[in-house]
């Protein structure tokens, strides 16, 4: 029971040493982080749909 306990102290300790972000650090990161999933999400159905049309021209 010790040995738990002693791990959450040092976890305690640990987290007060993180630099954590400010309100406006925080929006520029999620609006950059939702920007890129959004675009890489269109990229890779825009490719997926070329492949499939092309695998289709040449099936046929």
């Amino acid at each position: 029971m010790q040995r738990i306990s002693e791990f959450f102290r040092g976890v305690g300790r640990e987290m007060k040493k993180v630099s954590w972000p400010n309100r406006k650090e925080l929006t520029s990161y999620t609006v950059t982080v939702l920007s890129t999933i959004i675009f890489m999400a269109l990229f890779f159905a825009v490719v997926d749909l070329g492949i499939s049309k092309l695998i289709r021209l040449i099936l046929e």
